[in-house]
């Protein structure tokens, strides 16, 4: 891949994730906005100071060529979401159309062995496992974990509302990386520990339940019970799929201020799990660089992307911090900082030399205003512009527009943008 490890993007991330190669990450994990309806900003006396992001969605914050592309390629999704802007608000559906595009390219750059885990809360989670199954499959989905915690407050009308979600899905199911973590407060866990439990009856009769024989010799012994039943084998119990993990409070050495920032061991456990040492993780709303500190201290190569101006300061602040890291330190001088939308390595033939073959495909059509011209009379065109992450020579994004459409598209439009000119022009 063309992007080295310790690569973080101040960038939007669907122009970068459409730069990057397909199948070069080996886990996805993203903690995005949550369609909250709130404007976040960090303290102006806090580590993270000036660095902010707004939760509102509407229709305006969208590109024309979102909708089309959902629309074509995946119409079961598109129809989900205008039931969203039905059920719940045309805020819903401009959200869900912002995540589904870009999870559309996190499936295209996932390994076939990846995984991807996505963080939310139950203001839209429903919403966006029906995204996530359409993208990536329903057939690989893996689990919904619940992050519980607590918190000090006093609700009048409900209960508290104490868990945020995490949507776990794999590229292939059975071919992705899973390293088993055992629940270690689980009764059976304690059980085999100590080798025994007493505290067993069945229908009055009290029974010993042996786990060893060995730890269990004075107990067996002892006799003071009517039934001895042993259990070989190992007692070990998985990790569930709700994890009790406190939030980061305001005395917290890890704390940065930065809004929404997620603890240090949550993030951790999940690249524990998700992914194997030498890795390559992904988060594409990096935020206070969590994900990046949790990769570099697991032994994982890491990319971060982070459409505010704070993303690289934070990261070689905690790598400070919390790692020891100092400026002598050869990891804070192999951290780079880019702003450009990266170049995909991969090897296609020259956008000029696939002129031929789109002229077959279109059948002499032009693909905007739907005129049929002669081979001379058409023009190899970008449907997304490098300029919004488009790739140059993928034989997906190319097309053949008459010299008007061409014209009127210009290098800076996408393909759907076009066409809603050419229909409020009339042509279409």
């Amino acid at each position: 891949m063309s992007i080295q490890n310790r690569t973080l993007f101040e960038n939007d991330n669907l122009y970068v994730m459409r730069g990057m190669d397909s199948q070069s990450v080996d886990l996805i994990y993203l903690d995005p906005p949550f369609n909250s309806n709130k404007n976040y900003a960090a303290p102006i006396d806090s580590k993270a100071a000036g660095a902010a992001f707004k939760d509102t969605w509407t229709l305006d914050d969208l590109d024309n060529e979102w909708h089309g592309k959902l629309a074509e390629a995946f119409p079961a999704l598109y129809t989900a979401i205008h039931a969203a802007e039905l059920t719940h608000s045309q805020s819903m559906k401009s959200y869900l159309i912002m995540m589904a595009i870009r999870l559309i390219e996190m499936n295209r750059i996932l390994k076939d062995t990846g995984n991807i885990c996505l963080h939310c809360d139950p203001t839209a989670s429903h919403y966006l496992k029906l995204a996530m199954d359409s993208v990536f499959g329903k057939d690989n989905f893996l689990n919904e974990v619940a992050w519980t915690y607590r918190k000090w407050t006093n609700a009048a009308t409900h209960f508290q509302k104490n868990h945020d979600v995490l949507l776990i899905y794999a590229s292939t199911k059975g071919n992705h990386t899973f390293n088993k973590l055992f629940d270690k407060n689980a009764p059976q866990q304690a059980k085999y520990k100590r080798g025994w439990d007493t505290n067993v009856v069945e229908g009055g009769i009290r029974q010993l339940i042996v786990y060893n024989r060995t730890k269990a010799k004075s107990k067996i012994a002892d006799g003071n019970y009517d039934r001895v039943v042993y259990r070989e084998g190992n007692t070990k119990v998985t990790l569930p799929d709700h994890w009790n993990i406190p939030i980061l409070n305001s005395q917290a050495k890890e704390r940065t201020g930065y809004p929404t920032q997620k603890p240090l061991v949550l993030v951790e456990r999940i690249i524990k799990v998700l992914s194997n040492p030498g890795d390559m993780v992904l988060d594409p709303f990096c935020g206070c660089a969590t994900a990046p500190l949790a990769a570099e201290k697991l032994q994982r190569k890491w990319i971060g992307i982070e459409i505010g101006n704070k993303g690289i300061e934070l990261v070689k602040l905690r790598f400070k911090r919390e790692l020891g890291l100092d400026e002598r330190d050869g990891i804070l001088g192999k951290i780079i900082h880019r702003t450009d939308v990266p170049r995909r390595s991969e090897k296609y033939p020259h956008y000029k030399n696939q002129k031929h073959e789109l002229y077959g495909k279109q059948e002499g059509y032009c693909n905007g205003c739907k005129t049929h011209f002669q081979f001379r009379n058409l023009t190899i065109d970008h449907i997304i512009p490098k300029a919004k992450g488009g790739n140059l020579n993928d034989p997906k994004n190319l097309q053949l527009l008459c010299n008007y459409c061409n014209s009127l598209k210009g290098d800076r439009y996408t393909h759907e943008e076009l066409i809603i000119t050419l229909k409020e022009q009339g042509i279409i």
